[in-house]
């Protein structure tokens, strides 16, 4: 049973978008890179969890605090005999391993996973005891990609490789013990504890001027699209897309990156920047949008808020 699903972080969302409307470095591209490998490999995960039975209760992504230091869980699956920390890896190619360090084949030393799941074990295990919980906690390391090789791997390190994903999950399926009300309320814990972080702070500088305008496409997010016959074609991957759809999708990556500013008219046609008639577009706001006027001024906002 799924009981916080995973989503795409907020982090990801708006480096995809400034990726394709400004020039990033090469430290914020690979940044940008890892985090596209990690949410797809985080996604095969997920659909290996997706046959356990409901007596299993997942919890993804979870940013999490105790004593002042926070620590992140990419998925949490609480058993009725333990609860289970994976730490999902999208890596390819091969590393290798010499003592608790380890390496890429050119010798440059990557972060240990492995260290990194222990530290989320302590953090959690505390907090835990902080609300009198005293289960039983088993952490693994999750490599999700085929084209990964670990090379002097010792035996007794708690990792899944991609060939032993099925025969674990058929092993932990066969547990037939019955979740208790302990387990429903610890889940609830957990997700009432989960932190909302915010990532602004750590992306690149920018602001509207600087930023290609165009609408991206929904599947390749490539900016080479031209609106025709009242469909938004993407000239890179094919991609087609009604014209109603692509205008809202735009709107709300407006919104994402400028959070502050107010939705007009003329704003949305600006960014746009497509041949899309300026009439069209106030015409979708004010049918998906509540319009607010002040004086001579309209904008618009959700209509939920």
């Amino acid at each position: 049973m799924i009981i916080k699903p995973r989503v795409e972080s907020l982090e990801l969302q708006l480096l995809r978008s400034l990726n394709m409307r400004m020039n990033l470095t090469e430290k914020e591209t690979n940044n940008y890179i890892n985090l596209e490998k990690g949410f797809i490999g985080e996604q095969k995960f997920d659909e290996w969890l997706e046959p356990l039975p409901d007596n299993f209760l997942i919890l993804n992504d979870l940013l999490l605090e105790t004593s002042n230091t926070t620590f992140q869980i990419d998925s949490l699956v609480i058993s009725p005999d333990a609860i289970n920390i994976f730490e999902v890896k999208n890596y390819e190619g091969d590393l290798i391993v010499e003592n608790e360090n380890w390496y890429t084949r050119t010798g440059t030393e990557i972060q240990n996973p492995i260290l990194q799941l222990k530290r989320c074990e302590t953090l959690l295990r505390k907090l835990l005891q902080q609300f009198g919980h005293n289960h039983t906690i088993q952490v693994y390391v999750v490599f999700i990609n085929p084209e990964f090789y670990l090379y002097q791997a010792p035996l007794d390190l708690p990792i899944i490789f991609p060939t032993q994903i099925n025969r674990f999950m058929n092993k932990i399926k066969l547990k037939s013990l019955q979740l208790k009300d302990k387990h429903l309320k610890l889940s609830k814990q957990l997700l009432a504890m989960h932190l909302t972080d915010s990532p602004y702070k750590r992306l690149p500088n920018y602001d509207y001027e600087i930023l290609k305008k165009g609408i991206t496409c929904e599947h390749c997010h490539s900016l080479n699209t031209n609106y025709k016959d009242r469909m938004v074609v993407c000239y890179d991957c094919g991609h087609i897309e009604t014209h109603k759809d692509a205008i809202l999708r735009s709107v709300e990556e407006f919104k994402l990156l400028f959070p502050d500013k107010k939705i007009t008219t003329s704003v949305i046609y600006d960014w746009c920047k497509s041949n899309i008639q300026k009439k069209l577009i106030q015409k979708i706001l004010s049918t998906y949008f509540e319009q607010i006027s002040s004086g001579r001024f309209t904008y618009f906002i959700h209509r939920d808020n």
